[in-house]
């Protein structure tokens, strides 16, 4: 059965038939050519997928494509304004928090929804954000300074604007 579905994505009114069985993560893939969020195990268990659907952090192999309709998706590619990276994207890079870069998208977009709910996350905090998110080249530990970096850099640009 095909169902009409309209969503927000990366800023953009997307309108599409599907079929029921497709996940958002095909759908972005296959149909949008968002190819950003990847599919590690397709089971929610890596994080490779991860986009964000209301501002929150989902698997995109978990949910389907009719359950994001009417709703505001984000994928990796709608974080750059033109040539700006988001901070989140940049800071990953001058901390060398990347090696083979599968799984980046995924943990940029979860630290992205943690950023967009808690601006300074303590590092306990980032650590749980970015637990769901499965790296197999990397310690974490660059990508959770990379994270600290960006909240820090929030925290001191909204310090500097009060007074």
């Amino acid at each position: 059965m095909l169902h009409n579905i309209e969503m927000t994505v990366n800023g953009e009114l997307v309108k599409a038939k599907v079929p029921s069985h497709m996940r958002l993560l095909d759908f972005l893939r296959e149909e949008l050519d968002l190819i950003g969020a990847k599919e590690g195990c397709g089971k929610g268990e890596c994080g490779a997928c991860t986009v964000l659907v209301e501002g929150k952090a989902v698997n995109s192999c978990l949910m389907l494509a009719v359950e994001a309709s009417g709703k505001e998706v984000l994928t990796v590619e709608g974080l750059s304004e033109g040539d700006s990276l988001d901070p989140i994207q940049q800071s990953i890079i001058d901390n060398s928090a990347l090696q083979c870069g599968y799984c980046t998208p995924g943990m940029v977009m979860s630290a992205k929804g943690l950023l967009l709910r808690n601006p300074s996350p303590t590092r306990d905090e980032v650590v749980e954000a970015i637990s769901g998110n499965l790296c197999r080249c990397t310690g974490y530990a660059r990508v959770v300074d990379a994270i600290m970096q960006v909240a820090a850099s929030s925290k001191s640009q909204d310090e500097g604007s009060e007074g």
